[in-house]
C-alpha cells in the first residue's frame, strides 16, 4: 500500500517546511517533532521518504529504529556465518549503512537508550560511521536525514541530546471545527481508496521531489553574506543560547532556505525561518513556560541585529602609531617654536601637611 501523500496534509505547514529543508540539507542534523498522539507525525515522515527517493533515485526510503535494537543492531557487528564458514573477520551492516541516501525514523526516541541516540546523532553530524571492535576496523558512509518524534507527556529528552537535533517542531491538533472535518475527510478517503487517494496527489508529490533536487542541487552555491552572518550570531547572542551549535544550525538552516527558495544568496526572511526552527528548544526557559519561540522577541532581536553597527576601530594601529584622535586631542604646537627645548612644566607643590602631636590615654581606675 502506498504511503500517505505529503502534500495531503492538512495544515503543520512549520512541521513539513522543517522536513523538506533537512532532506534539501541532511548536515543540518535531522528533526525533532514532539507533539501529542495522532497529529500526523508518523505520516509526514513516511511521505517524506517517498519525496526524498523520488528526488534522489535512491533506493534507500525509510528506516525505522525499533526502541529494543542493541548497539551491535545499529551499527553493525561481526558476520559469525562467514567467521565460522570461511575463517576470515567480515563486517556486517546495520541500520546505519541501510539508511544511507534515506530517512532514518525513531519513533518515541525520548524512550531510547541514552547511548544509542548518542551513536545516531554522532552519525547524522558527521555522515560516516566508524566501527572499532570484535578485530574489526570499519568505516562506511551514512548520510541519512534523521526524524524523531517523541510525545512530551512520556518524558523529556536529557538537554545535552536535545540541543544535537538541528531542529525541533512542537505540533497540536487543531481547535478549528473545518480544519478537523478536512482531516477525517481527507483520511477516510485514503483508508477507502490508498491507490486512487495517492494518484490524486501525485502531481503535487512530484512538484515537491522536483524543488528538493533542484535545492539540493543549489544549495552549494548558496552565498552567505557577512552582514547576515553577523545578523545570525546577533540574534543567537540575544536569545542567551549555549555554546556555538545554534549559530551553526541557524546559518545551515538559513542556506537550505534560500536554495529552497531557488535564491542564490541568504536574506532576512531565511533567518527568520531558520530562527523559528532551530533557536526554540536551545535557548534557557523556566520549567513552565511555553515551548516555542516569541513571534514579538525574534523581530525584536532581528531589528536589533540589522541595526548593530560595525565594529569598533582598533585603537592600537599597526606599527605601534598612536590614533588619529590622540594626535587631534594632543596640545599643538607654535610652528615658530618648533627646533627651539621646550621649557620643563612646573606645578605648584603641595601645601605642608598638620604637624602630628601624640596625646596621652588615659584611662581612670588603671595603673
Amino acid at each position: 500500500m502506498k504511503p500517505y501523500p505529503f502534500s495531503a496534509i492538512v495544515g503543520h505547514d512549520q512541521l513539513r517546511l522543517a522536513l523538506l529543508l533537512c532532506a534539501v540539507r541532511p548536515e543540518i542534523g535531522g528533526a525533532l517533532i514532539r507533539g501529542e498522539k495522532g497529529t500526523a507525525k508518523s505520516t509526514a515522515v513516511r511521505g517524506l521518504a517517498a519525496l526524498l527517493s523520488e528526488a534522489t533515485g535512491s533506493d534507500a526510503g525509510l528506516v525505522e529504529m525499533p526502541l529494543g535494537a542493541t548497539e551491535d543492531r545499529v551499527i553493525g557487528s561481526l558476520d559469525l556465518q562467514r567467521v565460522l564458514r570461511d575463517g576470515e573477520h567480515a563486517f556486517s551492516p546495520g541500520l546505519l549503512a541501510r539508511a544511507h541516501g534515506g530517512v532514518l525514523y525513531v519513533d518515541e526516541v525520548n524512550l531510547l537508550h541514552d547511548h544509542l541516540v548518542d551513536v545516531l546523532l554522532d552519525a547524522a553530524a558527521m555522515g560516516r560511521v566508524h566501527i572499532e571492535r570484535d578485530g574489526i576496523s570499519h568505516s562506511h558512509e551514512a548520510r541519512f536525514v534523521l526524524i524523531g518524534t517523541m510525545n512530551p507527556e512520556e518524558g523529556e529528552l536529557r538537554p545535552q541530546l536535545l540541543d544535537r537535533f538541528g531542529l525541533t517542531v512542537d505540533v497540536h491538533a487543531s481547535r478549528d471545527v473545518d480544519v478537523r472535518v478536512q482531516v477525517i475527510r481527507q483520511r477516510m478517503a485514503y483508508e477507502a481508496d490508498p491507490e486512487g487517494f495517492a494518484e490524486r496527489y501525485a502531481d503535487a508529490d512530484a512538484e515537491l521531489a522536483r524543488r528538493i533536487a533542484a535545492a539540493r542541487a543549489l544549495v552549494d552555491d548558496v552565498v552567505l553574506p557577512d552582514n547576515e552572518l553577523r545578523r545570525i550570531a546577533a540574534l543567537c547572542a540575544a536569545f542567551d543560547v549555549d555554546g556555538m551549535r545554534a549559530d551553526l544550525v541557524v546559518a545551515r538552516t538559513a542556506v537550505a532556505h534560500a536554495a529552497w527558495r531557488g535564491a542564490d544568496t541568504v536574506g532576512e526572511e531565511d533567518i527568520r525561518v531558520a530562527a523559528e526552527l532551530a533557536l526554540p528548544h536551545r535557548r534557557r526557559r523556566d520549567p513552565f513556560d511555553d515551548p516555542g519561540i516569541d513571534r514579538d522577541q525574534l523581530d525584536e532581536a532581528l531589528a536589533r541585529a540589522g541595526a548593530d553597527p560595525d565594529p569598533d576601530p582598533d585603537p592600537d594601529p599597526p606599527g605601534g602609531g598612536a590614533s588619529t584622535e590622540a594626535e587631534h586631542d594632543a596640545p599643538q604646537q607654535n610652528p615658530a617654536q618648533k627646533g627651539k627645548p621646550q621649557a620643563p612644566t612646573t606645578r605648584p607643590s603641595a601645601p605642608p601637611s598638620a604637624t602630628f602631636r601624640t596625646r596621652a590615654l588615659r584611662v581612670p581606675g588603671v595603673g
